[in-house]
């Protein structure tokens, strides 16, 4: 009777496991909006790029920079230096991230064999050690995975604001102010990430004397922004050859709402689809949780 109810919990906790693993992979992800423009938004000090000195605010980023100085370059594969700057994350921490993730994988399926040894099923030792790396690997790109889908999401975010921002900069250039003056006066008008983000680059462009669309280009080309570089090339053509900007921009910010339309109508449609997949999971619990027991006790007395 002991064995049966073992068998039965640790069925229970391997599908609430699996389960677990596969609505969080497969269910689309509920993110509050304040908590992320708040984690999007930049420090008081800009930085250009993710730099990987100074010192580290947590144990997370000292095990990078350990990671830094220990582990060759190349065997972090690919470093996503445009998605850490666009997400202020510093390189140190992102580091820190896949080792601490990669140290968990090695620690998970040991804890898997001694979870089912206490049933009475046995792993070899082989299987132990092979799953303990494919975990450590599998984890250790994790947050590679993560770090893009936030920086594409901020992308989109970005893309989003650029247009009241494009709309402010035509509505200041048509009032009769210069093209430095209405860049300047309709970043100064928000308080969104997006805004301050411009405002600091327009700010720096006037302290180092540049002008201030090549500081857009410039931060377009950083950060993979496409759009940015494109409304760059308006603003630019209006104040170096005198050109009135105002329908080109307005053009321009028809085109950005017509592509975020048509972005946000496909993210909807995915998840759409994404949401079967938990409704369709909760059958197989239900069949698992029933059969696993059976199924255990086959295997503990034969």
């Amino acid at each position: 009777m002991t064995s049966l109810i073992g068998s039965v919990v640790a069925g229970a906790l391997i599908v609430y496991g699996i389960t677990a693993l596969a609505i969080a992979w497969f269910a689309p992800v509920r993110v509050d909006a304040a908590k992320s423009l708040a984690a999007l938004a930049p420090p008081t000090s800009v930085t250009r790029r993710p730099a990987a000195t100074g010192t580290p605010s947590d144990a997370i980023e000292r095990v990078g920079l350990w990671g830094q100085r220990v582990l060759p370059d190349t065997a972090w594969y690919r470093t996503p230096y445009r998605e850490l700057a666009l997400l202020r994350i510093p390189v140190a921490r992102f580091y820190g991230d896949k080792l601490v993730q990669a140290a968990c994988g090695l620690l998970l399926a040991p804890l898997a064999s001694w979870v089912l040894g206490m049933v009475g099923l046995r792993l070899p030792a082989v299987v132990t050690a092979a799953g303990a790396v494919a975990l450590a690997v599998v984890l250790f790109f994790g947050p590679n995975y993560s770090i893009t889908a936030m920086a594409n999401e901020a992308r989109a975010v970005f893309r989003s604001e650029l247009t009241s921002w494009v709309d402010a900069v035509a509505i200041e250039r048509a009032s009769g102010s210069g093209v430095r003056q209405a860049m300047e006066h309709a970043a100064a008008l928000g308080d969104h990430w997006v805004w301050i983000r411009l405002d600091e680059e327009l700010r720096r462009s006037r302290w180092s004397g540049i002008p201030p669309w090549d500081a857009l280009k410039s931060l377009a080309d950083e950060l993979a922004l496409p759009e940015l570089n494109d409304v760059a090339d308006i603003l630019g053509n209006a104040g170096e050859e005198g050109t009135a900007a105002w329908g080109s921009l307005r053009a321009r910010t028809t085109s950005l709402r017509a592509a975020i339309l048509s972005d946000d109508v496909t993210r909807a449609n995915a998840d759409n689809e994404r949401m079967s997949i938990p409704a369709a999971l909760l059958g197989v619990v239900f069949v698992a949780l029933i059969v696993m027991p059976a199924v255990l006790r086959i295997v503990l007395h034969t």
